[in-house]
């Protein structure tokens, strides 16, 4: 059995993690979903999310294979939500999954699904019941991994950095 688990990313990771998310642009190029194949995410944006201590990375085996964002308080892009609605027990403050990726050379083996719950976990321990996550209408292996996992789709987003809308989704952790 393997051995997974996740945590903060460090600044050595940094290279890493630009492999692991040029390879994901690529994979989406491929699969012909227009998703951050304008720029986002750069280099300054995962290494904003370095300094703000909210990237970690997944390892596999003792190695880097996955990277994620996870966002907490409230983010601009979620206050207007078409189209739907969030749930009537929603928080003023939840935490926000961005910017998740896995290796190419590793995709195919539920490292993304395992990525989210790992990610829910910390958001639970950082005390947020509300997580939410969006995904391009197009990105159909994002939205099953996303739905497998539990979430809810809720409506319609506009993401500013990324050039449109995107699919939101919302669980509700008790």
């Amino acid at each position: 059995m393997s051995n997974i688990y996740l945590r903060q990313a460090r600044s050595e990771d940094l290279p890493k993690v630009f492999d692991i998310i040029s390879g994901a642009k690529k994979t989406l190029r491929d699969r012909g979903v227009d998703q951050w194949q304008s720029g986002y995410p750069d280099e300054a944006i995962l290494k904003q999310d370095l300094a703000d201590g909210i990237n970690y990375v997944m390892l596999l085996d003792g190695d880097v294979v996955g990277t994620a964002a996870l966002q907490q308080g409230t983010e601009q892009s979620y206050e207007e939500l078409s189209n739907g609605t969030w749930d009537k027990d929603s928080n003023k403050e939840y935490s926000v999954i961005h910017r998740i990726a896995v290796e190419p050379g590793h995709q195919g083996q539920h490292l993304s699904a395992a990525l989210i719950r790992q990610l829910l976990t910390i958001s639970y321990q950082l005390g947020y019941s509300d997580v939410r996550i969006d995904t391009h209408p197009d990105n159909l292996v994002m939205q099953h991994v996303i739905t497998t996992n539990g979430f809810i789709e809720k409506g319609e987003i506009s993401m500013e950095e990324d050039e449109g809308a995107r699919k939101a989704y919302q669980l509700l952790l008790h």
